[in-house]
């Protein structure tokens, strides 16, 4: 099954098709681009922690399992895949997130030679007793790396007191007792629940002939039987667990996450996103009336920034940074939520700050990397791509103060690493 998208007043096209066996792709077809991108995923992530396939036992496995599979896949009987992209000229990558497993390549030329190579590794799993434990130690030296991050501890300080239950307050490469659990056999049951075709997407940006890269996709991807994947549910209370956390670390200045916590229920809609994100600029943008009253007290700098989260049943807004004073500039963004809760938005900030959302959204159709992330996100999120595009001309400043509604101090998180003295 196979769709066009045009958007006609950013002159671009997508081609789209769902295979039989419901892989889906997306290409974008850049024929004046001379760097091609491609990613092959999966709607696999670091949350994943339980699951059970065509409806038998539950299964429970070590947290950090979805990025350890992620290095794993990489390699193989006859050596690894990187080599075989370099051989190509190839750059390749990949990454886990809490909901996602991508492999990715850029390339200037040979791409169907490229396309190839990454079908082929990641449908090839090769794990045993020993490569398993091997890579015990490699991960093992990643973690204790994200334990020294100021940056990494204080976001998951803010998730472990903002979630009690629910997987996204774990690290996504796991803790060092965590992966020790890890074996082969759990591996394999992983890779065959999750990285069924029906689970999958290919994401394609560059100067490529669509129609002819979908039937080479098609021809190149193995028969695997169906599977019907059921994820855990996890209970979640709307509450948080504690509103401040602090740790010490071996740093000049503290650091800050000021998070709200929104209703466990679902994921937000492409919509509800977008307008969380332009409340978000609204509030604290580099060109709001918060922001400047912060930078000319001395409160926040340029690495002041914030980040609407979110999730299969989890959600924040977040804001980010460093400070002298972090409850200082806490309680200055609980009174500007208030204050606009009251008063509403401007009509020139709201216009202002639409329009520049605009402008960035068509700005990233000039990289092949964005489009591709793009379209990732529209296959995870089963929408079109030019949706985002039709939201940001239609929003209102209305469907923005609804979302102002949601910040609630009192389900809100303040993490802060301090200077050890």
């Amino acid at each position: 099954m196979k769709k066009v998208y045009k958007d006609s007043v950013l002159s671009e096209q997508v081609v789209s098709a769902v295979l039989p066996n419901g892989l889906k792709i997306l290409i974008a077809e850049k024929k004046d681009f001379k760097t091609n991108f491609a990613i092959f995923g999966t709607k696999y992530g670091s949350i994943d922690t339980a699951f059970s396939v065509n409806d038998g036992e539950t299964i429970a496995v070590p947290e950090g399992i979805a990025h350890y599979l992620e290095h794993k896949l990489f390699e193989s009987e006859d050596g690894d895949a990187f080599a075989r992209f370099s051989e190509t000229g190839a750059s390749a990558n990949a990454f886990t997130s809490f909901d996602r497993t991508c492999y990715l390549f850029s390339c200037a030329d040979r791409f169907e030679e490229n396309l190839d190579i990454l079908l082929d590794f990641v449908q090839s799993p090769y794990f045993t007793p020993k490569t398993v434990q091997k890579e015990q130690g490699i991960i093992g030296q990643e973690i204790r790396m994200y334990d020294d991050s100021p940056e990494w501890c204080v976001l998951f300080n803010m998730l472990e007191a903002m979630y009690e239950q629910h997987p996204v307050r774990i690290d996504i490469a796991g803790t060092v007792e965590s992966i020790s659990h890890i074996t082969a056999e759990l591996l394999y049951d992983c890779y065959n629940a999750f990285y069924n075709p029906a689970n999958m997407f290919v994401c394609i940006a560059g100067n490529v002939d669509a129609e002819k890269t979908i039937a080479r996709i098609e021809k190149a991807i193995k028969p695997v039987p169906p599977v019907k994947l059921t994820r855990a549910a996890f209970s979640e209370k709307n509450s948080v667990k504690e509103q401040y956390v602090e740790k010490k670390m071996e740093i000049a200045k503290p650091i800050f996450n000021f998070g709200f916590k929104e209703e466990c229920v679902g994921e937000r809609t492409p919509k509800e996103c977008i307008c969380s994100g332009l409340m978000l600029d609204i509030l604290a943008g580099d060109t709001s009336p918060l922001y400047e009253k912060l930078t000319e007290a001395g409160l926040i700098n340029d690495e002041f920034h914030s980040e609407y989260f979110q999730g299969n049943d989890y959600a924040a807004a977040i804001f980010q940074g460093e400070s002298s004073d972090p409850k200082a500039v806490s309680e200055a963004i609980c009174t500007e939520i208030e204050r606009l809760k009251k008063e509403g938005i401007s009509d020139n900030l709201f216009e202002s700050a639409r329009r520049s959302l605009y402008g960035m959204a068509i700005k990233s159709y000039n990289n092949v990397e964005s489009i591709a992330m793009n379209l990732v996100d529209c296959a995870m999120l089963d929408v079109g791509p030019f949706d985002d595009i039709d939201i940001m001309r239609s929003i209102t400043k209305a469907d923005v103060e609804k979302r102002l509604e949601l910040l609630n101090p009192e389900c809100s998180v303040l993490s802060v690493i301090l200077p050890k003295r």
